[in-house]
């Protein structure tokens, strides 16, 4: 690390009262509620903002107009800036990993959205680079500041429940991804979104590797365009698929994701159901199930609100107390590897394991 790159992080480490300079990259919808999420936070300033889109740019300038950020069409430009402490990453997919490293590099903490990266060769060189700074690197799996589900998977852990032994899991939507919305210039080629599996169910699958408390060994499954083929033209990414995942410690996963299930259907939405060899534990709404004949449904945490910025937040104070986050580094390369796991093993029809992608041991 360089001496100004030392120094940039030691101006984004200070006392909880001074101020902390952020970047944004990336100002769309996602990068617009990181953006506000941001300056609700205490000490937090808003130095720098860059996007590619003149509107997309303009209108987060408006957003953060208290803070008179400078604006950038070229984000290496923007990681200059020296009062930039923090940046936070919300571009397509395929370009994290280039982005997070060039951050790192510069000195800077990092907030970067899901996933991490979309190969396990970029991903490897991204953990390289993290592990040689002393910077915070944080991963937006922000179901990791769920305060409800995070209770749930404690007790889960605590193993008062039982020896979790299989975790069947879903993410099934009515409606395909708008076709001429905000990301469909990028979401619908797999190239740069890393296929559905990557972009999105990164997330549930994350909750699946938490609840595991372990990482896959092994993959195979089947999926593929089956409705929407074609649709928009071009289209090179999955719309329904099923793949199935055994962990280093045992535990197998059954997990689903389509974008046809008809509205008025029942089972629709996400769930995650995690069986123990005592019953059964439905995470969305907290309740144990046990097997025993007559055993009355347990509710292991109360509803809760989750304050809407809580990832935003834990992030500054990551940075603020030098500990590390919840959703760390190897929290999301794991998450993201689980993810590709999954998608090479149904892009190469064969059982695919953890090995074979190349990735050091996390």
């Amino acid at each position: 690390m360089t001496a100004a790159s030392a120094a940039n992080l030691a101006r984004a480490a200070q006392s909880s009262e001074a101020s902390i300079g952020i970047g944004v990259i990336g100002t769309g919808n996602r990068g617009a509620y990181l953006l506000r999420g941001a300056m609700e936070q205490p000490g937090v300033k808003v130095a720098a903002l860059c996007d590619i889109k003149p509107d997309r740019l303009d209108s987060a300038a408006t957003l953060a107009a208290r803070d008179k950020p400078r604006t950038y069409t070229d984000y290496r430009r923007l990681l200059e800036q020296p009062d930039v402490g923090a940046i936070f990453i919300a571009t397509p997919c395929d370009l994290h990993v280039e982005m997070a490293i060039a951050a790192l590099k510069a000195g800077k903490h990092v907030y970067c959205e899901k996933p991490l990266g979309i190969t396990p060769e970029s991903i490897r060189e991204l953990l390289r680079v993290a592990r040689e700074s002393k910077a915070i690197f944080q991963i937006g799996q922000q179901m990791r500041s769920d305060a409800r589900l995070r209770k749930t998977i404690e007790k889960i852990h605590a193993g008062a429940l039982g020896k979790v032994v299989m975790i069947k899991a879903q993410r099934h939507a009515s409606e395909d991804l708008d076709h001429h919305g905000p990301s469909a210039d990028w979401f619908f080629n797999a190239a740069r979104s890393g296929d559905v599996i990557v972009e999105m169910s990164v997330h549930n699958l994350d909750v699946c590797n938490w609840v595991a408390a372990s990482r896959p060994e092994r993959a195979a499954g089947f999926g593929g365009t089956l409705v929407w083929v074609d649709d928009p033209p071009g289209r090179t990414n999955m719309d329904g698929y099923t793949v199935s995942y055994e962990y280093a410690n045992g535990i197998k996963l059954s997990y689903t994701q389509v974008f046809f299930h008809p509205r008025g259907m029942p089972g629709g939405g996400s769930y995650y159901y995690v069986y123990t060899t005592e019953g059964a534990v439905d995470l969305t709404n907290a309740t144990f199930y046990p097997r025993a004949r007559d055993a009355q449904p347990v509710v292991l945490a109360e509803p809760e609100k989750t304050p809407p910025h809580a990832h935003v937040a834990a992030f500054f104070e990551a940075i603020r107390s030098g500990t590390t986050p919840f959703a760390d580094l190897t929290v999301g390369a794991t998450a993201a590897l689980t993810a590709i796991l999954g998608r090479e093993a149904m892009y190469r029809r064969k059982v695919m394991t953890w090995p074979e992608l190349g990735v050091p041991d996390l």
